[in-house]
């Protein structure tokens, strides 16, 4: 095992108020930015086309898609692709934005522990195998919809945690979120900029995402300062050496050592308690405190089985809101393999939110975000300043009235309320 280095990076745990210091982490980009955009991978820096066979036998790529694949991005090298509304969804995969927000509540057992846990240090191995828990899913390389400015998502039957995001602002994209159950709070806004290179994407997430353990008001605070180092991503060496290692420490306010903590972060973490010199201490054993969850084999967008829980109708809450994600008729048509129809759905909402905006102009009027407020707070990070929105609790008096109604048949509900292409999608 390589040891961290204490100035080698950048920071993730920057605030708790249960009188530890200043924590961080040296991911080279902020968990944040990782929660709905990335996951890009590049396998082969010079874009060969091993890259493109592996894709092709997955089962979306053909040969003659391909070929023009290439040719139209050509003109897309350099550009913010977050802002493109042309793109093909050939490289789409069915989900949102503001969707994948929720795959960070996959392994949210882990914050549960951490709000039950009494030692200070214990409740930052669970924090931290929790934040490095969504690498896995991040892996795949398939582009999120851009969200419509309004569209939302919500997320129920998971873990007794409510949550609900939305797309705040269109020009720059601006998403905020929020989760809540019994042991946490999960706040987040994020912004992102990215660059297209022609065989990567370059992505600087400019986010804010804060966690409120409930039981201590422990408050975590994930962003990229140049703070004190938690944990270390090993930089990927000749033929895959040390790709997916994850190694760090927790610390104690004198900055010394505590836990030590290893892993893969597509595979699991595990701790053992260490000297000042971060030697694991005689007696003690490593111990796993996360592992990744089995994943559907051969899975066309290589989707976890908690992914496909996201997009299904079993995480959502009853009178889903008309706005949702899953009610996208280009994503539900990518879902089911039509590309031409899918496309076609993409950009007639494109042109009518572009109509709406015009419409909105022209009277003055300006978006507001429904279940979102934007606060005077104002975020640095290293990719710029953020605006951060916060929950204005009127989603919990939502569904609080919702859950209230008697006798609600729920097909009833959700075709008289969407609109008639909503209600079309679901008949079918």
């Amino acid at each position: 095992m390589v040891s961290p280095k204490k100035n080698q990076s950048k920071g993730f745990f920057s605030a708790m108020t249960s009188g530890l210091s200043m924590f961080g982490n040296a991911m080279q980009r902020s968990v944040n930015g990782l929660l709905g955009y990335e996951g890009v991978e590049v396998i082969n820096p010079e874009g060969g086309k091993e890259d493109a066979e592996e894709e092709a036998q997955r089962g979306r790529w053909k040969q003659e898609d391909r070929d023009s694949y290439w040719k139209m991005m050509h003109k897309y090298i350099g550009s913010d692709v977050t802002s493109m509304v042309t793109l093909p969804v050939l490289i789409f995969e069915p989900m949102t934005m503001i969707q994948k927000m929720a795959e960070l509540m996959e392994y949210s057992h882990l914050l549960d522990q951490a709000d039950e846990c009494e030692d200070p240090y214990m409740r930052l191995v669970y924090a931290s195998s929790w934040a490095i828990s969504v690498y896995y899913a991040y892996q795949r390389t398939w582009k999120p919809f851009n969200p419509i400015l309004g569209e939302t998502y919500e997320m129920a039957n998971h873990g007794g945690i409510t949550f609900i995001s939305e797309q705040v602002n269109h020009h720059p994209p601006m998403s905020a979120g929020h989760a809540e159950n019994e042991h946490f709070t999960y706040d987040v806004t994020s912004k992102l900029k990215t660059k297209f290179l022609g065989n990567s994407l370059d992505v600087y997430p400019v986010g804010r995402t804060r966690v409120t353990l409930k039981r201590d008001a422990v408050v975590l605070d994930l962003v990229p300062p140049p703070t004190k180092v938690v944990l270390y991503f090993q930089p990927c060496g000749w033929f895959g050496a040390g790709r997916y290692e994850v190694d760090g420490y927790v610390y104690n306010a004198a900055e010394e050592p505590k836990i030590l903590m290893t892993g893969k972060w597509n595979e699991s973490l595990s701790y053992q308690p260490c000297d000042m010199e971060g030697e694991p201490l005689p007696g003690t054993e490593l111990k796993e405190v996360w592992r990744v969850a089995a994943a559907p084999q051969n899975d066309k967008f290589q989707y976890t089985y908690f992914a496909h829980k996201i997009n299904s109708f079993d995480t959502a809450p009853r009178k889903l809101l008309a706005s949702d994600s899953r009610l996208r008729p280009d994503r539900y048509a990518l879902e089911r393999g039509d590309l031409s129809k899918a496309g076609a759905e993409k950009s007639s909402l494109e042109e009518r939110q572009r109509a709406e905006k015009r419409n909105r102009e022209a009277k003055g009027h300006q978006f507001t975000a429904r279940w979102f407020d934007v606060t005077d707070e104002i975020t640095p990070t290293p990719w710029g300043d953020l605006e951060v929105y916060q929950y204005n609790g009127k989603y919990t008096e939502h569904r609080a009235a919702v859950d209230s109604l008697e006798s609600i048949d729920e097909d009833d509900v959700r075709l008289t309320e969407f609109n008639p292409w909503q209600r079309n999608m679901l008949k079918e």
